[in-house]
């Protein structure tokens, strides 16, 4: 409803603006072009005063509307995701003092200096301290929103802390594939060329490398609450990206080349639910580079647990290398006891 209703609001204001243009028209017949002029260019410069009131108000009106239904509404579920929130906030805010004051400035200044008679134009072609004030002010503000960009940037994408989980996430057209390192906390090494789906090496995992034969591959991602993560991301095909929209990071996901970030996670999917009430709330990944037909479906998820959690769900899990071993593994072999069954009548007619 509410969408038809916005639609009736625009119809109504094109018919009254249409209206408003005839009528300026006929008066313009009526009472002579220089009247015409005169009266139009109130009329104009009133309107410019309306537009600003509504526009003003839409726009508030609009976040009111919607800002509950953005992820603004909901806390960053990472420390990461924190700082990146309060740098954008932090833009939000001047951005959003100077576009007030531009635009008010804008249309009353058209409402003000309309055209009159008893007014002669002053020309200001240029003024060097004005040009060096909206020069070196945003330049100043952009530096230090850049600097601290390029400080969490580095943090992010640096060395992670030694206790870190470590999990591998793999992108392909059009999932994603995840890999935990076993008790060793060390993944096995791949190998392209040993990537091989329909034995049970989807990834390419070496298994000559003993490292390797305790990892875990699954669908999901599996996380623990209040324990920093390290993901080594990856892609086999053409370039994904591991959208993390909850946690606000991204990371590219190229082909030869793997990537890395890291983050905490500071609510578990539990606590999430009770925060957006929302009872099916669930963690995303999603995919932030067009990457073919398939984009729009290419979607993980994540599940962020205690500790305890985590555990039982590992050890409910058995090593990739297992489960190859034991589907290349021969059938045993199968006794003949047919001669045994055709002479044992035999005997005991004897």
């Amino acid at each position: 409803m509410s969408g038809y209703f916005i639609l009736a609001i625009l119809a109504l204001a094109f018919v009254v603006t249409f209206q408003i243009a005839k009528a300026s028209e006929y008066v313009s017949v009526l009472k002579g072009e220089e009247k015409s002029f005169r009266q139009n260019n109130k009329i104009n410069a009133f309107l410019f005063i309306i537009f600003l009131v509504l526009g003003l108000a839409g726009a508030w009106w609009c976040n009111e509307l919607f800002y509950h239904k953005t992820l603004l509404a909901q806390p960053a579920a990472s420390d990461h995701g924190e700082k990146i929130d309060f740098m954008l906030f932090i833009t939000i805010a001047v951005t959003g003092v100077v576009f007030l004051l531009t635009q008010i400035l804008l249309f009353w200044f058209a409402y003000k200096y309309q055209f009159s008679e008893k007014r002669t134009v002053y020309y200001f072609p240029h003024n060097n301290k004005l040009e060096l004030l909206w020069t070196v002010v945003p330049a100043i503000f952009l530096t230090i929103l850049v600097g601290f960009g390029l400080f969490y940037w580095f943090k992010i994408t640096g060395d992670a802390p030694k206790d870190s989980q470590i999990v591998e996430i793999t992108g392909k057209q059009f999932n994603w594939m995840m890999r935990y390192p076993g008790k060793d906390n060390v993944l096995g090494r791949k190998n392209y060329r040993l990537t091989d789906a329909s034995n049970g090496n989807a990834l390419g995992v070496d298994w000559e490398d003993g490292a390797s034969h305790d990892d875990i591959e699954a669908t999901e991602m599996h996380l623990v609450v209040g324990k920093p993560v390290q993901l080594v991301i990856n892609a086999q095909d053409v370039i994904h990206d591991v959208g993390l929209v909850h946690f606000r990071l991204k990371m590219d996901a190229v082909p030869g080349i793997p990537t890395t970030l890291w983050f905490t996670p500071l609510y578990t999917t539990a606590q999430m639910k009770e925060i957006t009430g929302n009872k099916d709330f669930v963690y995303e990944i999603s995919c932030d580079q067009m990457c073919g037909s398939g984009h729009y479906s290419m979607r993980g998820v994540i599940v962020v647990e205690t500790q305890a959690e985590y555990d039982a769900w590992m050890a409910s899990m058995k090593p990739q290398y297992q489960t190859v071993q034991q589907a290349t593994a021969p059938a045993p072999a199968v006794a003949d006891t047919s001669a045994a069954a055709t002479t044992k009548p035999l005997a005991q007619l004897k």
